[in-house]
């Protein structure tokens, strides 16, 4: 996870049951300090229900305090498995 755009947190790599919590932790301090608003999933490679579901905790705790924050760029395999969950319409 990187977060060299001022209002941009970037996740890469694989988000799955093994880094999903590790990844979410992260997400929360760098959601924290209320100045970022979007997350870039261009470099996700890898995705299963656990990583979505980080993803959308992370959208969800940010949106219980008063920041919007919007997923750009969500990798195929992502929208395909929210469609499936029917979660969709949070990734947007």
């Amino acid at each position: 996870m990187t977060t060299n755009t001022p209002d941009t947190v970037s996740v890469s790599g694989v988000l799955s049951f093994v880094t999903a919590t590790k990844a979410l932790a992260a997400l929360r301090v760098a959601f924290g300090s209320g100045d970022r608003n979007k997350l870039d999933l261009s470099a996700v490679t890898t995705c299963d229900s656990a990583g979505l579901a980080c993803v959308l905790a992370a959208l969800s705790e940010a949106d219980n305090a008063t920041r919007r924050v919007t997923a750009l760029h969500v990798p195929e395999g992502m929208q395909a498995l929210a469609q499936v969950c029917g979660v969709e319409p949070f990734l947007s």
